[in-house]
């Protein structure tokens, strides 16, 4: 393994001024993001590829799905968190105040204070990951779960559920579609950072005479590598690495190498 990344391509690595991150602006100004910026005097843009749309709750009846027989929710993110109660609302069920909530993280758990008094409900929390979070609901297997997700939701989940004998039922509450991103068109950027599949699929929706060049691509995680290759582009930057286990550290060692030559 490189110091680096696993395909960094040496008559690549050439200085690095400008970085877009294919994601929202941070809300932190603590942000690494910020600090790598100040540090390494290179400019820092945010634009999300991907916008999130409710599904219609006309849409949602045709599942065919009974929120009511389940009694635990499986949230991953805050936007399943919204959209399950913006359904629960439309459908005017009052979710029961002895309904258990498996959260990936504590930020997600936080986040339904939003909806409920969670000082008075049965919330279970994750670390960082989806495994960590299974372990969790692995000691709970009698429940009756329900998944609020994306159309393009990963598979760990449903698949850990299957392995485990436990009963699931995905609930499709919202949808991933493709940003409008036509004012980026003359625009150049020395890294562009992706985090999904979903957002190279916005890159060639957008642009389907798009041409690499001289654009370095960095990649997180190991789906988002694979639709990189995929799509015939060179990936300079993966993350993460064991030296650099966010996008944000494997950035850093790459501009540390490129623009020290």
């Amino acid at each position: 393994m490189s110091e680096i990344t696993l395909t960094a391509h040496p008559d690549r690595l050439t200085k690095v001024t400008s970085i877009l991150v294919t994601q929202a602006r941070p809300t932190d100004e603590k942000s690494p993001y910020f600090e790598l910026e100040r540090r390494y005097n290179v400019k820092v843009d945010f634009r999300p590829f991907i916008e999130i749309q409710g599904v219609a709750f006309k849409d949602f009846r045709k599942q065919k799905i009974n929120i009511l027989e389940h009694t635990a929710i499986i949230f991953t993110s805050r936007n399943a968190v919204d959209h399950f109660f913006r359904i629960c609302k439309e459908a005017r069920i009052e979710v029961p105040a002895d309904m258990k909530y498996f959260c990936i993280t504590e930020q997600t758990s936080n986040y339904l204070q939003k909806y409920i008094v969670i000082r008075k409900r049965k919330i279970f929390t994750g670390t960082k990951t989806a495994a960590e979070l299974l372990e969790l609901i692995k000691k709970h297997k009698t429940e009756k779960f329900l998944f609020p997700c994306s159309d393009k939701r990963r598979s760990d989940i449903p698949e850990f559920m299957g392995t485990n004998d436990l009963h699931l039922t995905e609930a499709v509450m919202y949808e991933t579609a493709s940003s409008d991103l036509s004012d980026l068109e003359s625009v150049f950027y020395d890294v562009i950072a992706f985090f999904s599949p979903s957002g190279i699929k916005s890159l060639f929706h957008n642009f389907p005479d798009f041409k690499q060049n001289k654009t370095r691509i960095a990649a997180f995680g190991p789906t988002t590598a694979k639709a990189v290759t995929e799509a015939d582009l060179i990936l300079d930057i993966q993350a993460p690495l064991p030296n650099a286990p966010s996008m944000t550290g494997a950035l850093e060692l790459y501009i540390k190498k490129a623009n020290s030559l």
